[in-house]
């Protein structure tokens, strides 16, 4: 659910405002911001979503599962219009950089509790000091001609919202193995859609690219950022960019 300015719901006389809500939602759900299949933010999501308070949510709900076009099991709410339903992406696409190695080639990855990088707070909006979950990824090829180096920084909605990141911060010591390759996954199973934008510069003096990725959810709130490092001549990225929340 892409908007993020508040709704104006000029009155309509007789018209309940749980009415409202559900076209308006019906609205989204018809013209594919919540694709078929998807699961529907919660109801305080919605509330806030909608500027309204959650009873006329769970009104509007109700009227919708009545007409068959949103259903609810134990997991929360999902969209049933006709059409493909959300599958899981062929990559998850973390961390940026990364790809399937022959035997011979060598990867590493850990995590720490600690400060982000230069610039990436300010772009997490915390405090250059306070420590978050940092990422970092480390690969070369059978020959090790081709080196990618990348480090991630998780903000504070990440990590409170999309569980699996957040059990890390206990073992987050930055010697141990981590594995992070579903990080997008488990954000789309939070209920977040993610926006991607990635930034390619030169690296002055050298044949490489840095490549900085950007990710926010539906609210614009920021989930991560990327900084990949790697060879220019030697390697290809492909990206992935909007990938809408699921069950």
């Amino acid at each position: 659910m892409a908007r993020t300015t508040p709704h104006d719901h000029p009155p309509t006389e007789g018209e309940p405002l749980y009415r409202r809500i559900a076209t308006e939602l019906l609205g989204e759900l018809r013209d594919g911001t919540i694709p078929p299949g998807e699961r529907l933010p919660g109801e305080r999501r919605l509330a806030e979503h909608f500027a309204v308070s959650r009873e006329t949510v769970r009104q509007a709900l109700q009227l919708l599962r009545r007409d068959g076009l949103v259903a609810t099991d134990r997991r929360g709410s999902h969209a049933t219009l006709p059409g493909l339903p959300v599958g899981t992406p062929a990559s998850s696409g973390f961390p940026l950089g990364a790809r399937c190695s022959g035997r011979a080639a060598m990867a590493r990855a850990t995590v720490a509790w600690e400060a982000p990088p230069p610039g990436h707070a300010e772009v997490l909006g915390v405090a250059p000091a306070r420590p978050t979950l940092v990422h970092r990824y480390w690969s070369a090829s059978a020959d090790g001609r081709e080196l990618r180096a990348a480090v991630t920084s998780f903000s504070a909605v990440a990590l409170a919202e999309v569980e699996e990141l957040g059990r890390y911060r206990e073992r987050a010591d930055g010697t141990g193995a981590a594995e992070l390759r579903r990080a997008y996954d488990w954000m789309r199973r939070a209920g977040l859609t993610l926006h991607h934008r990635d930034t390619i510069t030169p690296v002055a003096g050298t044949p490489s690219v840095r490549v900085t990725r950007r990710v926010h959810d539906q609210y614009a709130r920021p989930l991560e950022i990327t900084e990949l490092v790697m060879d220019a001549q030697e390697g290809a990225l492909v990206y992935e960019f909007t990938v809408p929340a699921t069950l």
